[in-house]
């Protein structure tokens, strides 16, 4: 896990927004949280982890205390912190719950707590939790800590800093467990103790399980007095198994007693049964002869009604055959009713109209062809004087638009005659104009030179100080190489004079010298102070090289200054930068006056070609305008002549009227009223003729059919008749079906009642009495039932002994199988489990860490042998713990000055400092190298290291340092001054005047601590 950016807002002592940029110290790999006491430092801590666990562990959860006292009440609280786990990157933003207020209305309401996670995908934010709950389980998805795991690997707090080294065994396992991801071994444990309860369950389940199947097995038996005789005291398995065997015998043999029992009465049973069907057989017969008698009485009653019904039905018959004339006359005298009462009414509407009009359909028709005409005529008439209004409204638009273009050529011709005077002031001003703008060229170039020469002047300038700092670095090389070579011929001399003194050391009074042959030493060399080493020669040689390549590098750069210099001094032609501004700044005037000039002669240009054109289009517009204005005078005389012929022909026309429409009107109602009339009296004359051919072929039909019997009736009493007679098919159906059904009923109960009394000839009517035949056959059957139920009750029996019997064989087999199973399955469950055999009581998990335990202190170790001088080093033991308590994660400090370990509660103040410091930097170490383990990118520290003298104080800031390698980033809050001077990358937090904390970053650049 890696921290990236932080920001808190209205949170603890921040209440504007403060930005913390972890990654500004990712180069220098340790910082300092600095400031003074209450300012909030502590509080960017209790940030970084109230954004990913809701809560800090200086409040325990008390959200409401992490807003900002300084926060006005409608002023936000909220964290945001950046990081990367799990191989991306995430932003995740919470708000505790705090009282604002109200949006609408007065009053406060609560702001509940909020969380949102987003993940960085392409370069964009895409939201993956929006509920505290899910982000939560999304955080401890990611990270793989909890809280307290968090505080103690990663967030040193304060008071919390050395709960690892000196926790218990069971916390330190559910640390290490998240860390390195060993449920695994946990879940072999439980599966490996469950199957051990599964194999003793089993176990038990076999012993219970003979027993309750021998039990049940004994009382069935004892239940039905089948059992043998009981031997006294305890019996043993094999024993009971024996007597269930002689106790089923005995129930097989009471099976074959009851099989005889229930065939005897089997056989009486099927005899009582034949007595009682034949005894019933005949009942049923005298009961059929009885219901079949009752039946043709009442059918033979009936036959009365069924004559009626067939007279009905053949009348029905008749009429049907005369329905459709009967029908259709009636429709006709219906049709011709309805067509005298329209001849009635259209009779009414024309008279209304015309009261002494013709009303025979011949003078009606000529009177319609009449007023068809005159509509005809009319209709042109109409369409006339719906155009005339709109023809005198053109006449009088036409008159004034004629008006208004004799007034705008007027205007033109007024407008041209001035235009000569405007051209002879224009040409006035435009020649001047353009002797000015003439010079523009010469007046840009000159201002172009100008400028390149004041450039060269301020180059030389700035030249001019480069040049006299590259003289001085060249002096200072001269100098250091001078003071260089001087120190190799002193360093020589002294090599030389070593090296006399080196020979006079060998010397031995009376043998020759090396050098001159005498054999007599009287001053012999003394040694100087300090011998001078090849070593030491090659360095101070080296030394004389790097200054001579140095001068030389120098004495390069001094020459191209002065070179450069003097080519800009060239450039500027002599000029000083002052001169050269004042002829710039008259340069530029000149210019800009000269450009107005040429833009005053373009304008006036402008103007004058606008002015010609202007005349040139105004002359052609009048001309376009006078033949216009001559061809609507001629249209406007043309359209009078029209609108005056159209006027005559209107009011000739419109005859009485006021309008030609209101005419056509009158006209049109006329003739719709003489038309409905002649309608009429034609639909009553074709109704008359169908009426009468109609009652005509009724008439001859009606005669031709069975109603006519009566010779003094009229035919319009055979009508009624045979319309009286009339059915619809459904009541001819029902009675057709009714004639049918009685007359085949009747024939079937005859035929039925023949056969029946020809089958009981001399059988008296009296039912015989089965009462007695079915109370013997009661008792055969109850006799039969009894014995076949005692029977199937006994082979129940024996099967139920059988079964239990073999079944309770089985399982006592296989108890001795499952018991040696059991054993094994048990001693190696406990063994994992920690409990005895395992002396040592330590789990598999817990062996399985407890070598991840021993790299920890291994790397622990590394640092807390030389923050201590090498006196301290921490030993992991698996010592059993008191109390029945898990073991074989104990963690212990060897003191070599006594040669003994001690508890790590012996420890000093600062002494537990350095032991925990080193020890979550060893873990660090080990989690990070571990793949698949938690990646442990960022480290906090919050204070203790006031406890320490200078001189571990500066042991404990060389291992920080280490830490840098590999990436990891390391903050340290801390009040001591040595640590200030030492960490110049700073988080500073300050407290201003009116309160507020505020967060100011001072960054370096990697290696300053080196």
């Amino acid at each position: 896990m890696k921290l990236h950016r932080l920001e808190l807002e209205g949170f603890g002592p921040f209440r504007e927004r403060q930005t913390v940029d972890f990654d500004a110290y990712a180069d220098d790999g340790i910082f300092l949280i600095a400031g003074r006491t209450g300012a909030g430092k502590s509080s960017v801590l209790d940030g970084v982890c109230f954004a990913l666990y809701g809560s800090a562990p200086r409040y325990d959860g008390a959200d409401r205390r992490l807003r900002s006292d300084h926060c006005a009440p409608e002023d936000p609280t909220s964290v945001t912190l950046e990081f990367s786990a799990a191989g991306g990157r995430w932003r995740l933003t919470r708000s505790p719950e705090y009282e604002r207020p109200k949006l609408r209305g007065t009053g406060m309401t609560t702001e509940p707590h909020r969380a949102e996670l987003l993940e960085e995908v392409d370069g964009r934010w895409i939201g993956r939790a929006a509920r505290p709950v899910d982000v939560a389980h999304a955080v401890d998805e990611l990270l793989g800590l909890n809280q307290q795991q968090f505080l103690q690997v990663i967030l040193l707090a304060q008071n919390r800093f050395a709960e690892f080294l000196l926790a218990r065994s069971d916390d330190r396992q559910k640390l290490l467990r998240r860390l390195f991801g060993t449920r695994t071994y946990e879940d072999y444990q439980s599966a490996l103790d469950q199957r051990r309860k599964d194999a003793e369950a089993a176990v038990s389940s076999g012993g219970e399980l003979v027993e309750l199947l021998l039990g049940e097995a004994e009382k069935v038996l004892r239940e039905h007095a089948l059992e043998g005789e009981a031997a006294e005291g305890r019996r043993s398995v094999a024993e009971r198994l024996e007597d269930l065997r002689r106790g089923l015998q005995r129930a097989d043999y009471r099976v074959e007693t009851l099989a005889r029992e229930a065939d005897d009465a089997d056989a009486a049973h099927r005899e009582a049964q034949a007595s009682f069907a034949a005894a019933k057989e005949l009942r049923e017969a005298q009961e059929r002869r009885t219901r079949s008698r009752v039946a043709l009485a009442r059918l033979e009653a009936d036959a009365p009604r069924i004559a009626a019904g067939r007279l009905e039905l053949e009348r029905a018959l008749a009429a049907e055959a005369v329905r459709a004339p009967i029908e259709t006359a009636r429709r006709a005298a219906e049709a011709l009713a309805s067509a005298l009462r329209a001849e009635e009414a259209a009779r009414t509407g024309w008279l209304a109209h015309d009261a002494a009009g013709e009303t025979d359909a011949a003078s009606l028709r000529a009177r319609i062809a009449r007023l068809t005409g005159d509509l005809a005529v009319w209709a042109g008439a109409a369409e006339t004087e719906r155009a005339l209004a709109p023809l005198e409204a053109a006449l009088a638009r036409d008159a004034a638009g004629i008006e208004e273009q004799a007034a705008v050529v007027a205007e033109l011709d007024a407008a041209r005659a001035q235009l000569p005077d405007a051209l002879a002031a224009l040409d006035a001003q435009l020649a001047p104009a353009r002797e000015a703008a003439g010079s523009v060229g010469a007046a840009r170039e000159r201002l172009a030179g100008i400028e390149l020469r004041l450039d060269a002047a301020r180059e030389a300038e700035e030249l001019a100080e480069a040049l006299r700092a590259a003289d001085a670095d060249r002096l200072d090389a001269v100098e250091a190489h001078d003071h260089a070579r001087s120190a190799v011929t002193q360093l020589l001399r002294r090599r030389l004079a070593g090296h006399a003194a080196e020979l006079a050391a060998g010397l031995v009074e009376g043998e020759p010298c090396a050098v001159c042959g005498a054999t007599a030493h009287p001053h012999p060399a003394e040694p100087v102070d300090e011998p001078v080493t090849d070593d030491l020669l090659a360095a101070v040689e080296r030394a004389r090289d790097r200054a001579a390549g140095i001068e030389t590098e120098a004495a390069e750069l001094a020459r191209a200054a002065r070179e450069a210099h003097a080519a800009a001094s060239a450039r500027a032609g002599g000029g000083a930068v002052a001169e050269l501004t004042i002829a710039r700044k008259q340069a530029d005037a000149l210019l800009r006056d000269v450009e107005a000039a040429v833009v005053l002669c373009d304008r006036l240009a402008a103007e004058r070609v606008e002015l010609v054109a202007m005349d040139a289009a105004a002359a052609a517009e009048r001309e376009e305008l006078a033949a216009a204005l001559a061809a609507a005078r001629e249209a406007l005389a043309a359209k009078s002549a029209e609108a005056e012929a159209a006027r005559a022909a209107v009011s000739s026309a419109r005859g009485g009227f006021a309008t030609v429409a209101e005419r056509i009107a009158a006209a049109a109602t006329l003739r719709d009223a003489a038309g409905a009339l002649t309608d009429a009296l034609d639909r009553t004359a074709t109704a008359r003729v169908q009426d009468a051919e109609a009652r005509a072929d009724r008439d001859a039909r009606v005669a031709a059919s069975m109603f006519t019997g009566d010779k003094t009736a009229g035919p319009d009493d055979a009508v009624i008749a045979a319309t009286a007679a009339l059915r619809d098919a459904a009541t001819r159906a029902r009675l057709d079906e009714d004639i049918r059904a009685h007359d085949a009923a009747l024939r079937a109960e005859r035929d039925r009642l023949r056969e029946l009394e020809l089958e009981l000839a001399g059988v008296p009517d009296e039912h015989i009495d089965v009462a007695a035949a079915a109370a013997a056959l009661e008792t055969a059957r109850s006799r039969w039932s009894a014995a076949a139920q005692a029977m199937l009750r006994t082979e129940q029996l024996a099967a139920r002994v059988r079964d239990l019997l073999s079944r309770a064989e089985a399982e006592h087999a296989g108890i001795e199988v499952l018991a040696a199973e059991a054993s094994v399955i048990a001693r190696l469950a406990n063994a994992v489990a920690g409990r005895p055999p395992n002396t040592l009581r330590m789990t598999l998990e817990a062996f399985v860490l407890a070598a991840e335990l021993e790299e920890i202190v291994e790397a622990a170790n590394l640092r807390l042998s030389e923050m201590s001088a090498g006196r301290y080093l921490i030993q992991h033991t698996d010592a059993r713990a008191a109390r029945n308590a898990a073991s074989g994660l104990g963690l212990e400090i060897f003191d070599s000055f006594t040669g003994m370990p001690r508890p790590a509660q012996s420890l000093s103040g600062g002494e537990t400092f350095l032991a925990s410091l080193a020890l979550a930097l060893g873990l660090a170490e080990v989690v990070t190298s571990r793949a698949g383990g938690v990646r442990l990118d960022t480290l906090f520290i919050d204070e203790g290291f006031g406890s320490l003298d200078g001189d571990t104080l500066e042991l404990a800031m060389r291992t920080l340092d280490e830490l840098r390698q590999g990436g990891r980033t390391v903050g340290v809050i801390s009040h001591v001054e040595a640590m200030k001077e030492q960490l110049p990358a700073q988080l500073v937090v300050e407290a201003t005047p009116r309160g507020p904390s505020v967060v100011r970053a001072q960054v370096v650049s990697a290696g300053a601590l080196a």
